[in-house]
């Protein structure tokens, strides 16, 4: 078995003006007084055992001999994946598509060689429901923005477009692959097909996401979201004017019954995944038809910012999963697609894990989001000038 080795423990501080460290309260006051120090952190490097790559088992209950059926007259004219897919209720459509494009499905004796093509009355249909092969990330070279790394974390600046970690039908192209491609060494204490990952970033927000490199790194940050010791800041663009400058909300938050790719605040109290959810805001500049807003997480759940500011009828650009216009109206004019959901986790202040120092890293707004705020305030008559003032520190 091929085992991920560690790299060798060379601390990092990189020259980041968007870095800084701040001491632990300390009894000496010639310590006490130096509130911002800029110095890496010399914690001896610990020596870790070797991390392997990881792999989640699939355990599968499926008979993998070759199964028949024929195509009643009712199925005539339906698609082949979605005959199949009836017939075995334990395969999903996904499943039958690989299975097809895998060469395990006979069609009167054929192979398949499409889940589109339609059957006909008596079609022989031969399926040889294989299980899935051990999911595995493999390591890829796609380059990372490292914002800071040391022995026990890296904060990487993610971007927009990428997802965190593997899943059913997204193998490739995510960051856990990206930092096993580095040679990476990564906690394996948590879910196995997330090494390192202690929080998560939706595939269209942007931003700082901390990576844990060994265990103890892991429990300690764990520990730090759950207690809510780790500050988290984002900037967001919603649609419409805010009716204060600044506000709290605080809705429990549950999966959407009705459509299981969104989450809900509506009645979610009363559904069996209900969890409790703050978020607090400020307007940093109202822009019209929008509002750029500062947003700090209390809680972490899933979609949160994008929902709660949803079920305010304040949606951020870009997401039209939560009824953002796809392309925002403005005078007398239509902005292009933004193509993104206008949310960027722009701050996070954190303990390191071994040291207790604080660290804050700021992930500067991408360049798209920038060039987007520059077109709305060409189109709304507004100075950008302005707007640049009030992302004071986040440019």
């Amino acid at each position: 078995m091929n085992r991920c080795t560690n790299p060798p423990f060379n601390l990092i501080r990189p020259n980041n003006p968007f870095i800084s460290i701040f001491l632990p309260k300390h009894n000496d006051s010639s310590v006490r007084n130096r509130r911002h120090a800029d110095i890496p952190v010399t914690t001896p490097p610990t020596p870790f055992p070797p991390h392997r790559c990881y792999t989640l088992a699939v355990d599968s209950t499926v008979s993998t001999q070759a199964q028949e059926f024929s195509a009643s007259p009712e199925e005539a004219g339906q698609r082949l994946d979605v005959v199949i897919a009836k017939h075995f209720l334990e395969l999903s459509r996904t499943r039958v598509q690989e299975l097809i494009e895998g060469g395990l499905v006979l069609l009167n004796g054929k192979v398949a060689t499409k889940g589109s093509q339609k059957v006909k009355a008596g079609d022989l249909v031969s399926v040889s429901p294989q299980p899935r092969p051990p999911m595995r990330a493999e390591p890829e070279s796609i380059p990372l923005n490292i914002l800071y790394e040391d022995d026990d974390v890296i904060a990487v600046n993610k971007a927009a477009g990428m997802t965190v970690h593997a899943g059913a039908g997204n193998l490739n192209g995510t960051l856990v692959n990206a930092l096993l491609g580095r040679g990476q060494a990564l906690a394996q204490s948590s879910d196995p097909i997330r090494p390192g990952i202690v929080h998560r970033l939706d595939k269209e927000t942007s931003g700082i996401l901390l990576v844990a490199k060994n265990d103890y790194a892991h429990a300690k940050l764990g520990d730090a979201f759950r207690d809510r010791t780790i500050q988290k800041i984002y900037i967001a663009l919603v649609q419409g004017s805010m009716d204060e400058d600044r506000g709290r909300i605080e809705l429990p938050i549950a999966r959407d019954p009705n459509r299981r790719t969104r989450m809900t605040t509506k009645h979610a109290s009363s559904l069996p995944d209900s969890r409790p959810a703050r978020t607090d805001w400020r307007v940093l500049a109202g822009i019209a038809p929008t509002s750029l807003l500062e947003i700090q997480l209390h809680t972490g759940r899933t979609h949160q910012i994008r929902v709660h500011f949803a079920s305010l009828r304040h949606p951020v650009v870009g997401d039209t999963l939560y009824g953002a216009a796809s392309h925002l109206p403005v005078a007398h004019t239509t902005l292009p697609a933004l193509d993104r959901n206008f949310l960027h986790a722009a701050r996070i202040t954190f303990a390191q894990p071994r040291s207790g120092k604080r660290i804050q890293l700021t992930a500067p707004l991408p360049s798209e989001l920038r060039n987007y705020l520059q077109e709305l305030a060409r189109a709304a008559g507004d100075d950008s000038a302005r707007i640049d003032a009030a992302l004071q520190g986040y440019l």
